[in-house]
């Protein structure tokens, strides 16, 4: 059972989660979605181009609003008020 995962806040420490869960926990954690009030297009630059930790290991595009990552879609958002946030609908578990 994979566990549904929506990052709150998408700075150093939420890029450096994304990353982490997918270099080593995919398996069994699957990052849903993204809360940040940055752009999406800032946010797919900031994680492909981490200038402490290197260029992100994956495909980062951007699509109609939303971040793709080796073509899998990750719904962004940028709500101020986290309990606005779909995250029900999305079936997000933590």
């Amino acid at each position: 059972m994979t566990i549904k995962v929506g990052i709150n806040g998408f700075g150093r420490i939420g890029r450096q989660v994304l990353k982490a869960i997918r270099e080593n926990h995919s398996d069994i954690l699957d990052v849903e979605a993204i809360n940040d009030l940055w752009d999406v297009e800032t946010n797919a630059h900031l994680l492909k181009y981490d200038s402490t930790y290197g260029r992100f290991p994956g495909e980062v595009e951007t699509r109609d609003g939303d971040l793709y990552i080796d073509g899998e879609l990750m719904k962004s958002y940028a709500v101020r008020n986290p309990a606005e946030l779909p995250w029900g609908e999305l079936g997000v578990d933590i």
